[in-house]
């Protein structure tokens, strides 16, 4: 199944009641950022640029939990920076988790077992941590400028599977990589590591980022997942996404960008238009919605689009098409 079946019947009923309110633009989900610092600076990362006194800043938990609730989506990936040095950030999974929100917590692993005595994480269907490996071990440690870190994410990983955590995985396609470097890290976290489900997404060329030479253009996204995904890998991985997302990044479909579908919500506010580009904040999620000129927005329209494949733009689209769609509902449930 590519997506859990707990999370799909609540998209499709959320879905229904959007529909039956004649509601037009509505997120899927949040890219929560209760935070800016990080504690490793990966060349392809351009989210984490910011002054010492904004990285110093830590949202407070009703202020993210309350962000949550007024725009209503039915699912949060916490990320920053590192959510983990935030001190309370178990007490912002676990509020939203009481609401039933699904919730992925994003992170590099590093602090997971040095700072597990901080927090107070539960077990829930709910709830999951998203551990970013984008290789094995050389190729990964290369990407986050960090010797060491894939044995200390891939320790994490069991880890937090022994004390019966739900464990994804988030994975990021540079043009360095090549069709064997993505099977090889698939088979590893699907077959060894046995994760729940694994998430892969092109890079996106972050105007900030230190490192502007590696990442994909369409062609060669389309390529290098095409060949990824031959021979029944692409049946046989346990991929959180949707089988018409897996379909655009192999070209064979083809979206249009879908912005407000995953909004993000920072310490700056709601950012417009989406988590990958900043045009300025938003107060609140109806300004958000009401006042970004959608439109200019997307391949063809901005050239900062121009190459961009990434899940948070056009997973929308996929699920919204998907759930329109009695036979790829079908598709969807069986994977």
């Amino acid at each position: 199944m590519s997506v859990p079946l707990r999370q799909n019947l609540r998209m499709a009923s959320y879905l229904a009641v959007q529909k039956l309110k004649r509601n037009t633009k509505f997120p899927l989900l949040v890219e929560l950022e209760p935070l800016f610092a990080c504690n490793l600076g990966c060349a392809g990362c351009g989210k984490i640029q910011h002054p010492a006194d904004q990285l110093r800043r830590r949202m407070p938990v009703e202020q993210a939990v309350s962000a949550i609730e007024e725009c209503g989506s039915p699912m949060v990936s916490i990320a920053g920076g590192e959510p983990l040095m935030h001190p309370e950030i178990d007490k912002i999974v676990n509020a939203l988790v009481a609401k039933k929100k699904f919730v992925y917590l994003c992170t590099n692993a590093l602090l997971v077992r040095k700072w597990w005595h901080k927090f107070d994480f539960k077990p829930s269907p709910y709830f999951a941590f998203t551990i970013h490996l984008d290789g094995l071990r050389e190729r990964h440690d290369k990407s986050v400028c960090q010797d060491g870190v894939f044995d200390e994410a891939v320790e994490s990983i069991r880890w937090l599977q022994d004390r019966g955590f739900r464990v994804t995985t988030n994975t990021t396609v540079f043009n360095t990589d090549t069709p064997k470097t993505i099977i090889d890290v698939m088979d590893f976290l699907n077959d060894d590591l046995k994760v729940d489900q694994m998430m892969i997404s092109p890079a996106y060329a972050y105007e900030k980022a230190p490192d502007q030479e590696h990442f994909p253009v369409v062609e060669e996204t389309r390529a290098l997942f095409s060949k990824a995904f031959a021979d029944g890998n692409r049946k046989r991985w346990r991929l959180n996404h949707t089988p018409l997302f897996l379909d655009f990044l192999e070209g064979k479909r083809d979206f249009q960008c879908t912005a407000w579908g995953i909004p993000s919500y920072s310490l700056f506010g709601w950012q417009k238009p989406c988590y990958l580009m900043s045009d300025g904040y938003a107060a609140t999620y109806k300004e958000l919605i009401e006042e970004t000129e959608w439109d200019k927005y997307g391949r063809g329209r901005d050239p900062r689009c121009a190459n961009c494949m990434a899940h948070c733009g056009y997973e929308p689209t996929a699920v919204m098409a998907t759930m329109g769609s009695l036979r790829e509902s079908i598709r969807a449930v069986r994977g």
